[in-house]
């Protein structure tokens, strides 16, 4: 579905950044400032003194360490750029200008006090963005030319675990709401609208803007936060919010507490080979997590547009594949291809696009750009995970580089090993008429059983939510669903001691420095525990009240229903503003039905966020 609600906000919980006051400090005293949120490491004020592209009409400052106790001084630290107009500055003798923000200057329709302030989060696979050590006028133009102010921070992932510090969850979020943090409390200093800040990633970059956005100033962070010297106080001693106004995640790799068994009812139940050949003890480990997932959807209650609570039902043939959930599942898929039908012009070739990442520097990709609209055809994507035997990493389908000259071509390559779609010329419209047709055709599970939470903790997830370099269990479903079945998988062929129950239960329990245990990092970083009634942490986070969600249909790196899951607790929760879609024929990439990435998103903030 194609998501657009515009109602009244309801519930209390959720609140616009723009009525929070949210601004952080007023007080234009540095000096101020600095006794206020300084420690014995370091300041948080960000000063006047700016570097200027004279060419370009940009002010901008690279390199500032945005806690005041850094947990890694290699990473923390953010680089701010301003449009000309919204400053005034004055040349200094070595070069650099003392500047205030001017409040007369505009571009476009946008003042420094109106501006958009954009994030990038570019972590794919929850890696590490490093900070920006140079300026580069080409990776921000969009942005700039738009009018508006672009904050890139350095976050810690999962690949920046040294001797001295982890990158591990909840880290990257948590350095990304610092940064948030930081530029509220320079409010007098930097331009834009702090009412309007937005984040944006693809991936793991998708799933931790998804955090962002549903987790805006919970207690979860705040011994973490307050390790690092964030800025938790303005110089009056007003609160400062890491809440944030939007949020665009495109392909978001998220809701991993049950996304082992996500995986296994949506595409493993369909396949046959590797860990999910007959006979081996990961091919009823799949079949028991997807009917354990079944269990799962029904207890979150999640409701259609019109109220109605939807269901998986069981069937005859297959596991839970009927139930008003599962059609709106099929009519989601229904939607996306109609979709593609109207906006492509046939002939038609596949894009093929997968991505890692967003590109430009800092993480992921790098082709210089600061969003790249396509990605690496047939690229890698993120890691398969699981144990030995994973499928094809980064997409659900094999490459296609067949050129199909009429749509009832295409078509009948759909339905090349069984038909699932029905078209009608006249009307050029198709009708999807099952989950496993589709799967099969443009969906196969690309990851091992254990697809996030692996039996052998090898994962990407795995050493997101470990210590340091080595993996942690942190699924719960797996822990339930083994420990009622050892017995028999120990039966069959593939089991090792290792994989027992008993190894989950003890993970879950190793706490890290900040003295937090695994089932508590894993709450930080899921959207659905802020979003949803069956988690202990609804209605206990500041929402953003703007999203934008777009996937890849064809990608095998996590179910449809990690989105389509998303977008309905979102819409459940009260959130007014959830623009969602699913692109057909594109993979784990930055999917876009029409356009290219960046225009897209700059529109959307314009027409949408800054309203």
């Amino acid at each position: 579905m194609e998501l657009r609600r515009r109602t009244l906000l309801q519930g209390a919980a959720i609140t616009s950044v723009g009525l929070l006051g949210l601004t952080g400090c007023t007080d234009d005293n540095t000096d101020a400032k600095e006794k206020s949120s300084t420690s014995a490491t370091g300041s948080l004020s960000i000063g006047k003194v700016w570097s200027y592209d004279a060419t370009n009409d940009v002010y901008y400052q690279i390199g500032k360490t945005y806690v005041a106790n850094p947990g890694a001084a290699d990473y923390e630290t953010l680089a701010v750029f301003v449009p000309g107009k919204y400053l005034s500055g004055t040349k200094n003798s070595d070069g650099t200008y003392s500047a205030t923000i001017d409040s007369a200057g505009s571009v476009g329709s946008f003042t420094a006090a109106t501006a958009p302030i954009v994030f990038p989060v570019n972590t794919p696979g929850y890696a590490a963005q490093k900070p920006l050590t140079e300026y580069s006028y080409e990776t921000i133009s969009s942005y700039i030319e738009a009018g508006f102010v672009y904050v890139h921070a350095g976050l810690r992932g999962k690949d920046s675990n040294t001797a001295s510090y982890s990158g591990n969850a909840p880290w990257g979020v948590t350095d990304l709401k610092a940064a948030v943090r930081y530029v509220r409390y320079n409010a007098d200093l930097i331009p834009g609208s702090k009412e309007h800040m937005v984040v944006f990633g693809h991936s793991g970059g998708g799933a931790q803007s998804a955090v962002m956005g549903s987790s805006g100033d919970s207690e979860l962070y705040t011994p973490y936060l307050e390790s690092l010297g964030a800025a938790m106080k303005d110089a009056s001693g007003k609160t400062i919010s890491d809440a944030i106004a939007a949020a665009m995640c495109w392909c978001p790799i998220t809701s991993l507490d049950y996304a082992n068994a996500a995986y296994e009812w949506n595409m493993g139940q369909f396949a046959t080979s590797d860990t999910r050949k007959s006979g081996t003890w990961a091919k009823q480990y799949s079949t028991d997590l997807a009917t354990a997932f079944a269990s799962y959807q029904n207890k979150l209650g999640l409701k259609d547009s019109s109220g109605k609570q939807m269901r998986l039902d069981k069937t005859g043939t297959g596991i839970y594949l009927g139930g008003t959930y599962y059609d709106h599942l099929v009519s989601v898929i229904n939607e996306s291809l109609n979709n593609f039908l109207k906006d492509t012009t046939f002939p038609y070739t596949p894009s093929n696009s997968f991505m890692a990442g967003m590109g430009g520097p800092g993480g992921g990709s790098s082709d210089g750009a600061g969003m790249p609209s396509g990605g690496f055809p047939g690229g890698a994507g993120m890691p398969s995970g699981g144990f030995p035997g994973g499928g094809m990493p980064g997409g659900g389908a094999a490459v296609d580089t067949t050129t199909y000259k009429t749509v009832q071509e295409y078509v009948a390559h759909l339905n090349k090993d069984g038909d699932w779609v029905t078209y009608d010329a006249a009307s050029n419209t198709a009708k999807v008429t099952s989950l496993e047709g589709f799967v099969k055709s443009q969906k196969n599970a690309s990851k091992s059983v254990g697809a996030f939470d692996g039996p052998d903790r090898t994962a990407t997830e795995n050493v997101v939510m470990g210590n340091g370099t080595s993996g942690l269990h942190f699924a719960p479903v797996s822990e339930h669903v083994i420990e009622a079945n050892e017995g028999a998988y120990a039966k069959l062929s593939g089991w090792k001691s290792d994989f027992a129950a008993a190894s989950y239960t003890s993970d879950f329990a190793k706490a890290d420095a900040v003295g937090k245990d695994v089932t508590y990092r894993s709450n930080m970083y899921n959207p659905m525990y802020y979003l949803n009634g069956s988690y202990e942490g609804y209605k206990k986070a500041t929402v953003a009240p703007h999203w934008r969600i777009r996937t890849g249909i064809m990608q095998g790196d996590t179910a449809n229903t990690t989105e389509i899951n998303l977008a309905l607790a979102l819409q459940n929760f009260g959130v007014d503003d959830i623009d969602f879609a699913t692109v057909w024929g594109m993979g784990h990439t930055m999917a876009e039905r029409t356009g290219d990435a960046t225009t897209n998103l700059i529109a959307w903030v314009k027409d949408t966020v800054a309203k």
